[in-house]
């Protein structure tokens, strides 16, 4: 699994703002990378019927225990509700200590850049503030 592809599961009205948020994950071990791709399809069956999703791709390299999340909302608030509900939430709560590190980033962007280009996000990730 290198690379889920952008799904779309709201169009956003053209012209709009929307909000990105963008991850970086890497478990201890090949274990922890194992459990996280076997609980990537129940996130994923979650955030395609998301209200207020207007797309997200995954990007996982699990040789190197590394994953790479990247979705685009109408709202800080429609991802925050997506967060702490249906799958998401008990499993990032259970994953938790099977991550090494983790990297965050939240920015604004025209919903004419959907979707959000990998380059762009592993950009947005190294920069210092984006943690």
């Amino acid at each position: 699994m290198p690379t889920l592809p952008w799904i779309v599961p709201n169009t956003p009205p053209p012209h709009t703002e929307v909000h990105v948020f963008a991850s970086r994950f890497e478990t201890r071990t090949l274990w922890g990378a194992l459990r996280f791709f076997l609980r990537t399809p129940g996130v994923w069956r979650q955030v395609s019927r998301a209200p207020g999703a207007y797309g997200a791709s995954l990007k996982a390299q699990p040789l190197r225990r590394t994953f790479w999340t990247v979705s685009a909302w109408e709202s800080p608030k429609a991802l925050g509700a997506f967060a702490r509900t249906g799958p998401h939430a008990p499993t990032a709560r259970g994953l938790l200590p099977q991550m090494r590190d983790a990297e965050f980033a939240g920015w604004t962007a025209r919903s004419e850049d959907l979707p959000v280009d990998w380059t762009e996000v592993q950009r947005r990730l190294t920069q210092p503030h984006a943690r």
